[in-house]
């Protein structure tokens, strides 16, 4: 599904966040991971994070000595950045780097996405070999997010977009919106179950149903919630009919 879309994580310094992050790239269908110039890397310690799934990723990662190195043979280099204004311009969030990303590879290409040192991220060297950039909005107390966070939020917008049809969880088919038809049956079945048990003043009723409709025209209500709804006035009307004013306490 993503492919021609790589990972690059530039100068990273602990090795744990390069498990997780392969970890991230697994969850999100991306295999093409390349460490360029990493810090004291040992697999070992990285191991535990990618998990037993994600083990061949971490194992298969190519190791390069320069960012060249890294992106050559992708048609696109989208870098990640957390300080922005000055040379840094035209920033994306990661829902719009998405879309760029999904026109890319539709087209045939191959895209990479770097992702900077934990401690300072892409300098300004770096981030002119990039096509673009990309930062993640966060709250002002932290602006700054653990190097394998940032890998997930940005392969989960690229995984989302990159779906034929939008994720719905396995289970039954949602429920249909009920029709216009099918609302006025189950307000004339109200306003006859709220007369019953005196909710609704007999004269003019119909004016004081009006709230009730108004509140029903802010729901989208669907069929089995009509279902549910019309067995609940039924069940009140059945039991005006045999227990209301009149009857004989059973």
């Amino acid at each position: 599904m993503l492919d021609d879309l790589r990972v690059v994580l530039f100068r990273p310094k602990y090795p744990e966040n390069i498990g997780s992050a392969a970890r991230a790239c697994l969850n999100m269908g991306v295999s093409d991971l390349v460490l360029v110039d990493p810090y004291n890397f040992d697999l070992d310690k990285a191991l535990p994070l990618a998990t037993v799934h994600a083990k061949h990723i971490l194992a298969g990662a190519r190791i390069t000595d320069t960012l060249a190195e890294a992106v050559a043979g992708c048609t696109a280099v989208f870098g990640t950045t957390a300080r922005t204004g000055g040379w840094r311009k035209g920033i994306m969030s990661p829902a719009t780097l998405a879309g760029v990303v999904d026109d890319r590879l539709r087209s045939g290409g191959r895209v990479a996405l770097v992702f900077g040192p934990e401690d300072k991220g892409l300098t300004n060297e770096e981030t002119s070999i990039c096509s673009g950039l990309m930062t993640i909005p966060t709250s002002r107390e932290g602006t700054s997010l653990n190097l394998a966070q940032a890998v997930v939020v940005v392969l989960y917008e690229c995984f989302k977009k990159s779906l034929e049809t939008p994720f719905r969880p396995d289970g039954p088919p949602e429920e249909r919106p009920t029709t216009v038809k099918e609302q006025e049956a189950l307000f004339a079945n109200m306003q006859e179950a709220l007369l019953d048990i005196d909710f609704l003043k007999s004269d003019n009723p119909d004016y004081w149903m009006l709230p009730v409709r108004r509140f029903f025209s802010k729901i989208n209500l669907k069929r089995n919630e009509f279902n549910l709804l019309m067995g609940v006035c039924r069940q009140i009307q059945w039991f005006v009919r045999t227990y209301g004013p009149g009857k004989d306490a059973k």
